[in-house]
């Protein structure tokens, strides 16, 4: 197997300010790369450096347009395989159809699936991606997957704020883990509230909480968000149960159309989110708090090239 060489950072148009973030870490410069769309919709990529047994990382997580920028990367992994590259590591911060991940229903895809399938036909070697809505996605790649997580910032984030008589809280079962790794490392109770979805409609019904909240600071924690009707649910349940100050972190925000005016129309004190994807100024009302993850994926970056261990990144 040759020796890989240079250390070399390429962007789609997905999130260009966080690939060039993630590149100020590792005091490098971003790799030169030419991306158009033709007026039939094609997308053109043209690699415009030399990247012959370089070590090439794609920074390119989902965001709207989706299935745009998933073609973006596909091509633009193909054209560096074309070019020579040594690797070709795909870093997704947010990966795209990851609800798509089991066939709940008949005749459904999963589409989870295909997009790992496309990505390593494509040419990818490695794949990087941080909190993904369902882990087993990460067996669905037959080349290595380092899943990384934002979890350590968010909770440092809400460590420093120390406030008082906080319970963590799981929007539903699936997130009892999550909240409990929350609870965990915030020395904090947990509770968990009873979520029933309503068919493929992007909403939900909660019931009831399992644990005590009356009277208690409440933190909801989940790995993204998006139309917020599930989160005003979740709140309007915590304030049946008598909590006071209530916050909501997760990794990815989303924050599709009509998510912030909910969240201005709610009695959240605080939404924190990372710059996993893109949050425009227009999302970023007074309540939401932007985290970044650059640093992360820099240093999980660096430890892929160097042969480090990506696991000791997350160690108490």
């Amino acid at each position: 197997m040759p020796v890989l060489r240079d250390l070399k950072v390429f962007s789609g148009r997905a999130h260009p300010e966080l690939a060039r973030e993630i590149c100020s870490h590792l005091n490098t410069t971003l790799g030169q790369a030419e991306v158009t769309t033709f007026a039939n919709e094609n997308i053109f990529v043209k690699i415009n450096e030399s990247v012959r047994e370089a070590d090439v990382f794609v920074v390119q997580p989902s965001c709207s347009p989706v299935n745009d920028g998933l073609m973006e990367l596909l091509i633009m992994i193909d054209a560096l395989k074309r070019a020579s590259a040594g690797r070709i590591t795909a870093v997704i911060p947010y990966y795209p159809y990851s609800r798509s991940d089991k066939k709940d229903q008949p005749r459904v895809p999963i589409t989870a699936r295909l997009v790992a399938d496309l990505i390593t036909v494509a040419g990818a070697n490695r794949v990087v991606t941080i909190d993904l809505h369902a882990s087993q996605i990460q067996g669905f790649f037959s080349v290595p997957l380092d899943h990384l997580t934002a979890l350590p910032i968010i909770a440092s984030y809400f460590k420093e704020k120390q406030i008082p008589n906080l319970v963590v809280v799981a929007p539903d079962a699936g997130r009892a883990k999550l909240a409990a790794k929350y609870a965990d490392r915030l020395a904090a109770p947990m509770a968990i509230i009873d979520k029933r979805r309503i068919g493929n409609v992007d909403r939900a019904e909660s019931s009831h909480v399992v644990g005590d909240v009356e009277g208690m600071n409440t933190l909801l924690v989940d790995d993204e968000i998006t139309t917020g009707g599930s989160l005003i649910g979740a709140l309007e349940i915590l304030q049946d149960h008598g909590a006071r100050d209530m916050y909501f972190a997760c990794t990815h925000g989303i924050l599709t159309e009509g998510a912030i005016e909910r969240i201005r129309s709610s009695q959240l004190k605080e939404v924190v989110v990372t710059n996993s994807v893109p949050v425009p100024d227009s999302k970023r009302c007074g309540r939401v708090v932007v985290l970044s993850v650059a640093k992360l994926i820099a240093e999980a970056i660096w430890r892929i090239h160097t042969g480090g261990s990506i696991s000791k990144l997350f160690e108490p």
